[in-house]
């Protein structure tokens, strides 16, 4: 739910249920806020409430402080979301998690990150979700296709 007064008690709570001290990496899922209270899905627009990325990250940050997550990140962060986060920080984020394959190679996010110092790391690299049900682009790849037979291999598989 992503709101600055929430984030220590949240991880609080999962690494009393994990029974461990710290994670290795904390990650602010996605840069929206929902009204706090249990989540709704699918998520309704009118849930939706402006982010805090100063508190927020200002509440990372104090995580990362207290030892409880060696180090901290974002996921699913934009250029533009980077730029809003990057001016409050005092500790940048190690990690920008995002969907990357072979036809969404995210070549301005990744050279933004790269310049900042902030770590690239893939998911999806198969393809992501295809809301429209268009099937999917990079397993459906007429040219990775080609690739993969020309090495005896399936377009998962190269």
């Amino acid at each position: 739910q992503c709101h600055p007064h929430l984030v220590l008690p949240s991880l609080r709570e999962s690494l009393q249920n994990l029974q461990m001290e710290y994670v290795d990496l904390y990650l602010i899922h996605w840069p929206i806020s929902l009204k706090p209270g249990p989540a709704v899905f699918p998520v309704k627009r009118e849930d939706a409430v402006p982010f805090d990325f100063a508190g927020v990250w200002r509440a990372m940050e104090e995580c990362h402080r207290l030892g409880l997550a060696k180090a901290i990140g974002v996921s699913n962060f934009t250029t533009s979301h980077l730029h809003k986060l990057l001016a409050a920080a005092t500790v940048p984020p190690a990690v920008n998690q995002v969907e990357m394959n072979p036809v969404w190679q995210q070549r301005k996010l990744r050279e933004y990150c790269a310049e900042k110092g902030i770590h690239v790391a893939a998911y999806s690299p198969l393809g992501g979700q295809n809301w429209s049900g268009d099937g999917n682009a990079v397993l459906d790849s007429e040219v990775l296709a080609e690739i993969a037979k020309a090495r005896g291999k399936t377009v998962a598989q190269r």
